[in-house]
C-alpha cells in the first residue's frame, strides 16, 4: 500500500490553481481514496479518536486562556471565576479537564493495539517512533497543565518533578533553574509553565501531520500482520471512505457518550479533591501524586531507592518504547499467532495497571489496612514498594528479555498467505 498513486483530478481553476502551488486538497483526498487493508478491528479506530482528542484540547484550551491569569496570586481565583463568571466557562473547563483523560485513554488503547499486533515492525518503525515522539509530548502537556489551577496538588507536585530534574548530575542544577524561572517555585514558574503547556498541543499537532504522512507512506498494518502485495490490493484492501470512515465516526460517537457521561455527571471523579484548595507552599498535602494517567511511571519512579536511579528508570520507561522496534525479534508481527507471546502481553497489561494502582498509594502502606508495611504474611512481604519492585521489574525484563528471547524460541502458528483467506471458501482460495 505505500507509494499508493495519486487519483485526485482537479475540476474547477480554483483547485488547478491551489493544486500546483500547495496540493493539500490532494492530499486529503488520496488519504481518504488509500487503499485501506478491509479487516482493520474497532481497536483500530482510536487513531481518529485521538485527532478528535487533541482537537478538543486546542479548541477548549484557547479559550481557557482567554481569561486565566498566569500569576501565584490570581491563578486559582481565575479558575474559580472561569468555573462561575464565564458564559459557558464550567463546560469549557470540565471538557478540557477530563479531555485529558480521555486523550490518555485512547493513547494507551492505541499504544497496545499496536503492541499486540506488531505495529512497530518494519518498514513502520518510523510510525512508531513518531507516536512515542507524541506520547512523551502528551506527558509533558499534561504535567504543565496540571500545575495552572495552581491548588495544592498542583504546587506540590510541580515542587516534586522539578526536583527530579536537580538530580540529574552536572546538568540538572542549571536545567533546574532555567526551568523554574529562579531558584523556587513562583510567579516566573507558572507563566513559563503557561507558555509551555499553550505551545506543545501545536507541537504535537506537527507530530501528529508527520505521523500520518508516515502511515500513508508505509502503508496501514492489519490484524493479521501480513503485507499486502499489489497483486492483492483489490482483494485484501477498500477504499478509506467511506468504509472506515463510517467505521471510526460510529467509535467516535460512542466515545463522546463516554466523554460526556464523565463530563456532566462525574467531573472531578478522574482529578484530586486536594487541587480545590489553593497552594500553601507552607502546607505540604498528606500524600502527593499526579494525576492517573502518570501513576505507572510514578510508581516506578518510587520503586527505586536512589533519587537519580528513580529518574533513569522512569524515563527509561518510556524510552524502551523508542528502540521497541529492535527488540522485538520474531518475523511475525500480530500476536494472534504468537500464543506464547500473548500469554506475556495479557500479563504486560495486567503489570501495567498494577502499576497505575500502586502509584496511588503511600510507598510504605501496607497491603493489609492494620498491618505493618513490612510484616510477613504466609511467606510474602506485605508491602506495596515492594509489590512496585516487582511488577517494575517485570515491565523491564518484557522488553529487555522477554521480547527477544521468545522472539527467538516461540513457534508461532500457521499465519494466513492473505487477508480474505481465513474466510473464503477453498474454492476461492484457489481462485
Amino acid at each position: 500500500m505505500s507509494g499508493h498513486e495519486s487519483t485526485y483530478v482537479p475540476k474547477t481553476g480554483i483547485e488547478k490553481w491551489l493544486d500546483t502551488r500547495l496540493p493539500i486538497v490532494r492530499f486529503g483526498a488520496d488519504y481518504l481514496s488509500l487503499p485501506t487493508p478491509k479487516n482493520l478491528n474497532y481497536w483500530y479506530t482510536f487513531g481518529g479518536i485521538l485527532t478528535l482528542c487533541l482537537v478538543v484540547q486546542i479548541a477548549s484550551g484557547i479559550f481557557l486562556a482567554m481569561h486565566y491569569q498566569p500569576n501565584t496570586a490570581m491563578a486559582f481565583a481565575s479558575v474559580e471565576r472561569i468555573m462561575r463568571d464565564v458564559n459557558g466557562g464550567w463546560l469549557i473547563r470540565y471538557v478540557h479537564a477530563n479531555g485529558a483523560s480521555m486523550f490518555f485513554i485512547a493513547v494507551y488503547i492505541h499504544m497496545l493495539r499496536g503492541l499486540y499486533y506488531g505495529s512497530y515492525k518494519a518498514p513502520r518503525e518510523m510510525i512508531w517512533i513518531l507516536g512515542c515522539v507524541i506520547f512523551f509530548l502528551m506527558i509533558a502537556t499534561a504535567f504543565l497543565g496540571y500545575v495552572l489551577p495552581w491548588g495544592q496538588m498542583s504546587y506540590w507536585g510541580a515542587e516534586v518533578i522539578t526536583n527530579l530534574i536537580g538530580a540529574i548530575p552536572v546538568i540538572g542544577e542549571p536545567v533546574l533553574i532555567w526551568l523554574r524561572g529562579g531558584p523556587a517555585i513562583d510567579n516566573a514558574t507558572l507563566n513559563r509553565f503557561f507558555s509551555l503547556h499553550y505551545l506543545l498541543p501545536f507541537v504535537i499537532f506537527g507530530v501528529v501531520v508527520l505521523h500520518l504522512w508516515a502511515l500513508h507512506t508505509a502503508g496501514q498494518n492489519n490484524p493479521v500482520g501480513i503485507l499486502i502485495p499489489k497483486e492483492r490490493e483489490a482483494k485484501d484492501t477498500v477504499p478509506f471512505h467511506p468504509y472506515y470512515t463510517v467505521k471510526d465516526g460510529f467509535a467516535v460517537i460512542l466515545f463522546l457518550m463516554l466523554f460526556a457521561v464523565f463530563v456532566f455527571f462525574m467531573p472531578n471523579a478522574l482529578g484530586h479533591a486536594d487541587n480545590y484548595i489553593p497552594a500553601n507552599p507552607l502546607q505540604t498535602p498528606a500524600e502527593i501524586v499526579p494525576e492517573w494517567y502518570m501513576l505507572p511511571f510514578y510508581a516506578i519512579l518510587r520503586a527505586i531507592p536512589d533519587k537519580f536511579g528513580g529518574v533513569v528508570a522512569m524515563f527509561g520507561a518510556i524510552g524502551v518504547l523508542f528502540v521497541l522496534p529492535w527488540l522485538d525479534t520474531s518475523k511475525v508481527r500480530s500476536m494472534r499467532y504468537r500464543p506464547t507471546m500473548k500469554i506475556f502481553f495479557v500479563i504486560f497489561v495486567i503489570v501495567g495497571m498494577g502499576l497505575g494502582w500502586c502509584g496511588g498509594q503511600l510507598p510504605d502502606a501496607p497491603v493489609v489496612p492494620g498491618m505493618p508495611s513490612f510484616t510477613l504474611i504466609d511467606g510474602q512481604l506485605n508491602s506495596y514498594l515492594w509489590m512496585t519492585r516487582l511488577l517494575t521489574l517485570y515491565y523491564f525484563v518484557f522488553f529487555f528479555v522477554i521480547m527477544p528471547v521468545v522472539g527467538l524460541k516461540e513457534t508461532p502458528l500457521k499465519i494466513p498467505a492473505s487477508i480474505s483467506e481465513p474466510v473464503l471458501s477453498d474454492a476461492e482460495k484457489k481462485a
